[in-house]
C-alpha cells in the first residue's frame, strides 16, 4: 500500500519544481505563463495568485482534454505553453504536473512549498473579490488544521 507522500516521493523525480522566488522572476520576464491552482474552490476563493487560473484536482484530467463539460479551452490548447501548477503546500500540485506530463504536456512545473511557500516569501495573494490579502492572515489560512481523529492511529 502506498501513502500519500510515498506517491509524491516517487513523482517528484520526474516533474520540474520552481521556487516561488524563481516564479517571480519568471512572471516578470513572462507573465504570460499559465498559473494553474488545482486547489479546492473554496480555497482559491479565500486567496490564490493574480490571474491563476482555478481547475480542481478532482476534475484536472477532464478539464485539460476536448470533449468534457469540465474542458478549459486555454488550457486544452496549451500543450506547448509554459504551466505553473500550484496548491497549497506543492504536494498535489507535483501529482498534478505528472498527470499533466503524462497527458501530453511539454513545459508544466509544480510550485514548490505551494502557496504557503508564495505568502512566507511575502508575495502578493488576492481573494475572490481581488483584493489583496494580508500576509497575516494568509499564513493563519495555511497554518495546518489537522485534527485528532485525522492522525493515524498509535500503535501500542
Amino acid at each position: 500500500m502506498k501513502t500519500f507522500v510515498n506517491l509524491i516521493e516517487e513523482t517528484l523525480p520526474n516533474v520540474t519544481g520552481l521556487f516561488p522566488w524563481d516564479l517571480e522572476e519568471k512572471l516578470k520576464e513572462d507573465p504570460n505563463i499559465i498559473l494553474l491552482d488545482i486547489r479546492e474552490p473554496y480555497e482559491y476563493e479565500v486567496m490564490h495568485v493574480e490571474n491563476s487560473i482555478n481547475i480542481p484536482r478532482g476534475v484536472l484530467e477532464a478539464a485539460c482534454d476536448w470533449g468534457y463539460e469540465e474542458t478549459v479551452p486555454e488550457i486544452a490548447s496549451s500543450r506547448d505553453r509554459e504551466i505553473i501548477v500550484i496548491c497549497r503546500s506543492g504536494n498535489r500540485s507535483v501529482l498534478a504536473a505528472y498527470t499533466m506530463q503524462l497527458m501530453g504536456y511539454n513545459n508544466v512545473s509544480s510550485l514548490k512549498t505551494g502557496l504557503a511557500g508564495w505568502n512566507n516569501y511575502e508575495l502578493k495573494l488576492e481573494n475572490s473579490e481581488g483584493k489583496t490579502v494580508d500576509i497575516e492572515e494568509g499564513d493563519a489560512f495555511f497554518e495546518s488544521k489537522v485534527r485528532p481523529e485525522q492522525m493515524p492511529p498509535v500503535s501500542g
